[in-house]
C-alpha cells in the first residue's frame, strides 16, 4: 500500500468515467473490431485499444483505421462506431471493485458528485444513469457545442458551474494522462488511480503525484 498524503478537505469529487468507474475495456474493443472487420481493416488486442482510449472516439478511431483520419473511410468509421458503441455499452462493461461504496459514501457524506468523460455524451449519459444513478449529473464530449473536450478545462469548468461548487474545493479523479493534465489545466487537485486503464509508471511518467491502489485509499485521501 502507498503511503497516503493527507489533503485538504473537498466538498465536490469529479470523476473520470472509463478506466476509473466503469472498466469498458471490452467493450470498447468489440466495438473497434465490429468497425475493423465491416470494412476489412486488421482487428486489434485489447492491450493496443487500452492505448487508444483516453482522448475521445475521433482518437479512437483515428488510431484504429489504418492511415487514421488520413484514410477515405474514416468518416464512415467513425459514424459506424459511434452507432454500434451506443447500441452496446453494456455487453460487458461494470464497476470497479468497491466504486459503488465509494460513491455511496460519498454521498453520504455531503459530496456533490459528477462524471466528465471524453465518450461520446449519450453513451456517458446513459452509462451514469444505469450504473451510478447517486450520480447527479454526467457530461460527455460537446465539442459541437464549442465545449473542448478533455485535457482543456472546458468540460470539468462547466461541471463545477454547474454543481454550483468552487475550484478550490473541487478533486478530479481519473486514470490517465488526460485527466493529469486536464486537472492541472482547471486549477484543481488530481487523484490518480492505477486500476484503470494506464499503469502506475505511466501515470508518474505523465506526472501523477497523488495515487490510489484502491477505494479504501480515494477515501482516505478525501
Amino acid at each position: 500500500m502507498k503511503k497516503v498524503m493527507k489533503m485538504k478537505k473537498y466538498d465536490t469529487v469529479i470523476f473520470d468515467l472509463d478506466g476509473t468507474l466503469l472498466d469498458t475495456l471490452d467493450d470498447l474493443m468489440v466495438a473497434v473490431n465490429y468497425v475493423m472487420r465491416k470494412y476489412g481493416f486488421p482487428e486489434h488486442s485489447k492491450e493496443a485499444v487500452r492505448t487508444f482510449v483516453g482522448n475521445g472516439v475521433v482518437h479512437l478511431i483515428d488510431c484504429a483505421v489504418p492511415d487514421g483520419k488520413n484514410n477515405p473511410d474514416f468518416e464512415s468509421c467513425l459514424a459506424d462506431y459511434r452507432t454500434y458503441y451506443e447500441s452496446h455499452t453494456m455487453q460487458h462493461t461494470k464497476p470497479y471493485d468497491g466504486v459503488m461504496e465509494l460513491i455511496a459514501k460519498l454521498r453520504e457524506d455531503g459530496y456533490k458528485l459528477a462524471v466528465v468523460s471524453n465518450k461520446q455524451d449519450a453513451a456517458t449519459k446513459s452509462l451514469c444513469a444505469e450504473c451510478f444513478p447517486l450520480i447527479p449529473f454526467a457530461m460527455g464530449e460537446m465539442e459541437s457545442r464549442g465545449i473542448r473536450r478533455k485535457p482543456h478545462p472546458d468540460m470539468v469548468l462547466e461541471t463545477i458551474k454547474e454543481l454550483g461548487s468552487a475550484k478550490e474545493r473541487c478533486c478530479y479523479i481519473g486514470d490517465s494522462e488526460v485527466d493529469i493534465l486536464t486537472a492541472k489545466n482547471t486549477g484543481i487537485d488530481c487523484i490518480s488511480v492505477t486500476w484503470g486503464f494506464r499503469t502506475e509508471a505511466e501515470l508518474r511518467e505523465n506526472g501523477a503525484r497523488v495515487l490510489a491502489d484502491n477505494v479504501e485509499e480515494v477515501l482516505a485521501l478525501l
